[in-house]
């Protein structure tokens, strides 16, 4: 036989237990939600004013593919028109590369909000092309072939035809180092972006329209376009960033 106080002792340790036991049941029925991971952002390129030491290497003599590309005198070229890192004027997706002809500049567009800029040579008036493209076909040291419409203007460049075979590469050809060659709709434009021994034509319009880089930075923009990259050629100005 239980006293009174034996049977509420007892009542109160079974009450106790069943809490308990519901209590752990809502446990092993709740699943912890791990935390949404958090988008990161594309790292930020230091952009920084490139120092003479890194000037006298960017646009040293150099050998590459079997020829010998002079030292550039850079200090000659207005330092705007120098390879850098600037932030991005462009509002294009990266990798795009973009050409403003107005200012004489060539963009890679990077992730982070930044581009490397490069001082181009473009088209005299009545030969400039604009638009968008890609680029379907890159080039090291391409053979010139001039087209048709040239040879017409200019009768003595009839031995570079394409039937011809165009003129060798070399440190003289017209195209330099490298070639990227634009189509618009599956078609060849006949623009191309190159390299070039005339130094002297950065940030001016001489040639016969084409986007002209020295030599030791169509090198450098070779290694940053792919294959079937973007392309926009502007002819109204994009604002220039700040100066570092």
């Amino acid at each position: 036989m239980f006293t009174s106080r034996q049977i509420s002792r007892r009542s109160f340790l079974l009450s106790s237990m069943s809490m308990t036991a519901a209590l752990a049941g809502c446990q092993t029925t709740t699943t912890a939600t791990a935390p949404a991971p958090v988008p990161q952002a594309a790292p930020a390129r230091p952009v920084v004013a490139p120092e003479e030491a890194e000037l006298q290497k960017r646009y040293g003599a150099l050998e590459d593919g079997g020829h010998t590309i002079p030292a550039v005198p850079y200090q000659q070229i207005d330092p705007k028109f120098y390879r850098q890192r600037v932030p991005d004027p462009t509002g294009e997706a990266p990798g795009t590369v973009v050409v403003d002809t107005a200012s004489r500049f060539l963009y890679v567009v990077e992730p982070g909000g930044t581009a490397m800029r490069y001082g181009v040579g473009i088209g005299r008036d009545g030969f400039a092309w604009q638009g968008e493209g890609i680029v379907h076909w890159r080039q090291p040291w391409p053979r010139w072939k001039v087209p048709d419409d040239m040879i017409k203007r200019q009768p003595h460049l009839a031995r570079y035809s394409v039937e011809n075979g165009g003129m060798e590469p070399g440190i003289k050809n017209p195209l330099g180092a490298r070639a990227l060659y634009i189509f618009q709709d599956g078609k060849d434009t006949l623009y191309r972006l190159h390299g070039s021994p005339e130094w002297q034509s950065i940030g001016k319009a001489t040639s016969a329209g084409c986007v002209r880089l020295i030599n030791q930075d169509v090198i450098d923009l070779y290694t940053r376009v792919p294959y079937h990259a973007r392309i926009v050629v502007r002819q109204s100005a994009l604002p220039e960033p700040a100066a570092v």
